[in-house]
C-alpha cells in the first residue's frame, strides 16, 4: 500500500495545471515577422546591365557595314563512321575558294579525294619552308601555329582546332611555302587534299574549271587588311600629282535584327487576391517573381540563342582557343589584344575560379575593383563579370567573352521597344486577359529584347576553356 500511495503522489504532482501560456499557443495569436516571397534563381544579370540599350521602334534593326569580299571564312563539319572520318561535302563551301561554287557533285568529288591523317601529341604535320601544296582541314585536335622569332627561336603564332583550315590558298595560284609549322598539343585527325589531285579534278571538270578562274580574277580587287573594300587616299606627296577618286562601298544586304520575345500567363485565383493580400499584394508579389524569371530567361537567349546570341555572333577570326587547356594569362592577354577598347569580360563563375587557379600558380593574384558598387576580379584593368548563362560541357569546358559595347564605339549593343502598351518596366507589359469559369484571373507578361553586334572585332571569345570537373 505504501508504495501504491507514493506512485499515486508522485502522479498528482506530475498533473500541475499549467501555470502560464504555451508558446505553440502563443503563435497562433502573435503576427510573424515574414519575408516577401524569395527566388534562389534571381542572379546579377551582369549582360543585361552593362549593356546600352537602343530602341527600336520599327521593331527591327538594321546594321549598315561597309562591303567585305572575305567570305567563307568558316568553320568546317564532318562525319564519321567508326574511325573514318569524311568531310560533309556542302561543308567545303566554308573555304573562300569553294564558297560559291553551287555544283555539289563537284563537292561531293572533291570530299572524296580528301585523306585521312591521323597523329599524336607532339608530332609535326608541316614544316615552316616546305612547299604549300596541300590543304588541311582539322577535325579533331588542337594544333599550335609556329614560327620563328626575332632572334631565330621559336614562337606560338596562334592556335588551331576543330573544324580551321588553312593553305587553301596552295591549291590555285603560284606555288608557296608554309609560313609557319603545324605541331599537334593533343592527339587527333586531320583530312588532307593535294594540290595535284585538286587541279587534276579542275582540268576535267569545266564548271569547276571556270570557278577558279573568276575566284582568282576576283582576287585582284582592291581590299584592305581587314577584307574591306579599300578606300583610295593619297599621302607624302608634293606638286600636284593627280588624285585618286574614291567612294565608300557598303554591303548590299545589310542584316537586320528583329526583337525576340519571352513571354509567359500568370495565373491568380481571385479568392486569393481578394482574401490574402495583406500585408502584401498577392498579384504584385506573383508578378514581380514572374519578371525575375522573364529576365533571367532574356539574359539566357542573349547569349545562347542562334540567331543572335552573342556565343553565336562571334565572328569566326575572333574565335581564338587556349594554349594548353586551362585559361591562363597569356591566353586572356591574346583575347583582349584582339580588338580596342575591351570594357567587359564574362564568364562562367567556375571558368573565373579556374581562371584564379592559373594565376595563383604563376604567383599573380589579379585585383579586385569597385564595379556598379560591388567588387569584381579584373584583368588588366577588364572587369572579369559572372555569368552562370555561358554554358559548360559535358567534358568540362566553357568560354569567355570579350566585347566593347555602345554604338559610338561600334560595339554590341543591346536593342529592346520602349512605351509599348501596359508596360510594367522598360520594354516589358503585362496584360490582363480576364478571369474563366474557374474564377481564375490571368495576365499576359511579355519582355521584347534582341542584341546587336555592329562590327565584327567588337565581340571575341575564348573557346574550349577547360574548368575541371
Amino acid at each position: 500500500m505504501t508504495t501504491s500511495v507514493e506512485s499515486s503522489s508522485a502522479g498528482a504532482a506530475g498533473q500541475q495545471s499549467q501555470l502560464s501560456l504555451s508558446t505553440e499557443a502563443a503563435r497562433n495569436l502573435a503576427t510573424t515577422t515574414k519575408t516577401v516571397p524569395q527566388m534562389q534563381g534571381i542572379t546579377s544579370r551582369w549582360l543585361l546591365r552593362v549593356l546600352p540599350w537602343i530602341p527600336v521602334y520599327s521593331g527591327a534593326y538594321r546594321v549598315n557595314r561597309r562591303l567585305s569580299y572575305t567570305v567563307g571564312d568558316g568553320r568546317v563539319t564532318f562525319s564519321s563512321t567508326g574511325s573514318e572520318v569524311r568531310v560533309i561535302p556542302p561543308e567545303l563551301r566554308e573555304l573562300p575558294l569553294l564558297r560559291d561554287l553551287d555544283a555539289d557533285a563537284v563537292l561531293t568529288a572533291l570530299a572524296d579525294r580528301f585523306t585521312q591523317r591521323d597523329f599524336t601529341p607532339g608530332e609535326v604535320l608541316v614544316e615552316a619552308g616546305q612547299s604549300a601544296d596541300q590543304v588541311v582541314l582539322i577535325a579533331h585536335s588542337k594544333l599550335n601555329k609556329i614560327g620563328t622569332g626575332k632572334y631565330g627561336d621559336e614562337t606560338v603564332l596562334g592556335v588551331l582546332a576543330d573544324g580551321d583550315h588553312v593553305s587553301d590558298d596552295g591549291l590555285v595560284g603560284p606555288e608557296r611555302t608554309w609560313p609557319f609549322a603545324l605541331k599537334a598539343l593533343t592527339s587527333g585527325t586531320v583530312l588532307t587534299l593535294s594540290r595535284a589531285s585538286f587541279q587534276s579534278l579542275v582540268s576535267g571538270d569545266a564548271e569547276l574549271r571556270a570557278h577558279v578562274e573568276h575566284f582568282v580574277s576576283r582576287g585582284d580587287r582592291p581590299r584592305n587588311a581587314q577584307g574591306k573594300a579599300e578606300i583610295a587616299v593619297a599621302s607624302g606627296h608634293s606638286g600636284e600629282p593627280v588624285l585618286k577618286g574614291t567612294f565608300v562601298d557598303y554591303e548590299l544586304a545589310p542584316r537586320e535584327y528583329e526583337l525576340s520575345v519571352a513571354q509567359t500567363v500568370l495565373r491568380v485565383h481571385t479568392r486569393v487576391a481578394d482574401l490574402y493580400n495583406e500585408p502584401m499584394n498577392q498579384v504584385e508579389e506573383q508578378l514581380r517573381l514572374t519578371v525575375e524569371a522573364l529576365r533571367e530567361r532574356q539574359e539566357h537567349e542573349m547569349i545562347n540563342n542562334r540567331d543572335f546570341g552573342l556565343l553565336h555572333n562571334a565572328d569566326l577570326s575572333q574565335r581564338i582557343h587556349t594554349r594548353t587547356g586551362p585559361p591562363t594569362p597569356d591566353d586572356l592577354d591574346e583575347l583582349l589584344s584582339r580588338r580596342r577598347k575591351t570594357q567587359y569580360l564574362l564568364a562562367h563563375p567556375r571558368t573565373i575560379a579556374a581562371f584564379g587557379r592559373e594565376c595563383n600558380s604563376r604567383g599573380l593574384y589579379p585585383t579586385g575593383v569597385d564595379f556598379m558598387g560591388s567588387s569584381v576580379r579584373a584583368w588588366r584593368g577588364v572587369p572579369l563579370l559572372p555569368c552562370n548563362k555561358i554554358p559548360i560541357s559535358e567534358t568540362g569546358t566553357s568560354s569567355i567573352l570579350a566585347m566593347r559595347t555602345g554604338e559610338a564605339d561600334q560595339g554590341v549593343v543591346g536593342l529592346h521597344q520602349t512605351g509599348i502598351p501596359d508596360e510594367y518596366q522598360p520594354s516589358l507589359n503585362v496584360r490582363f486577359m480576364g478571369i474563366n469559369e474557374q474564377a481564375v484571373s490571368s495576365y499576359l507578361v511579355s519582355a521584347y529584347y534582341s542584341a546587336a553586334v555592329l562590327v565584327p572585332d567588337t565581340l571575341g571569345i575564348l573557346e574550349d576553356v577547360e574548368i575541371g570537373l
